[in-house]
């Protein structure tokens, strides 16, 4: 039985990563639909996406995107082009160690009229996106499944350190809420692996928005 999801992952000139992530993740839900979007590489991504296009053929595609909008605005993207009720986003600097995740976490959204999303839930200031106890719970972005429909009801993920924080606030507000599961015992996560190299894109709005939330304005 084919499970109703679509698996994402965005490619920003890590192929070596992406290649991790998607054979990994390939291994343990080698039936599952698999959309590749590549954020507008210029280096040899194209041919290691190809060669992963042919390894999983019938279950796998590529979104080619012209230039670099970012990951959120990809993330958009691809919500756009996925047609089944949800979406499982995982970076390209994840590697799945375990299979087993996706039903539970459907099962756990398709039980809950009201939630939005099943994965790791931590608490942020609701103005940065910064780590903040007490603060508004997201899921984290490396490895989060979402309830596609709810998704086109709220703002889309934008250029930000924190993507998804304007689509998860307007979800607190308007009750939907946020399934914990422990994601993070499946899926290892490098951590910054395209924005150790590359950057946010940021510039100084994100040193501005640190040092504002250091100072707790």
């Amino acid at each position: 039985m084919s499970l109703p999801v679509t698996a994402v992952v965005v490619n920003y000139q890590t192929p070596e990563l992406l290649e991790v992530a998607v054979r990994s993740f390939r291994h343990y839900y080698p039936d599952v639909s698999l959309l590749i979007v590549d954020n507008g590489s210029r280096d040899h991504s194209r041919t290691v996406i190809e060669q992963l296009l042919t390894e999983g053929e019938g279950t796998t595609r590529a979104l080619w995107l012209p230039e670099n909008i970012y990951h959120g605005p990809a993330m958009h993207r691809a919500m756009e082009t996925a047609t089944t009720p949800y979406v499982y986003f995982f970076d390209s600097d994840t590697e799945t160690r375990r299979g087993g995740f996706l039903e539970p976490m459907i099962a756990a959204l398709e039980a809950d009229s009201m939630a939005y999303g099943a994965g790791r839930v931590v608490e942020v200031d609701r103005r940065r996106g910064f780590r903040k106890p007490g603060g508004m719970p997201v899921l984290t972005t490396p490895h989060m499944l979402l309830r596609r429909d709810f998704y086109f009801r709220l703002p889309p993920f934008i250029h930000h350190g924190l993507p998804t924080i304007r689509n998860f606030r307007a979800a607190e507000q308007a009750g939907y809420g946020l399934i914990s599961f422990p994601i993070e015992t499946y899926v290892h996560h490098l951590g910054r692996g395209t924005a150790a190299r590359y950057g946010y894109g940021l510039g100084w709005r994100a040193r501005l928005e640190y040092l504002l939330h250091r100072l707790g304005l």
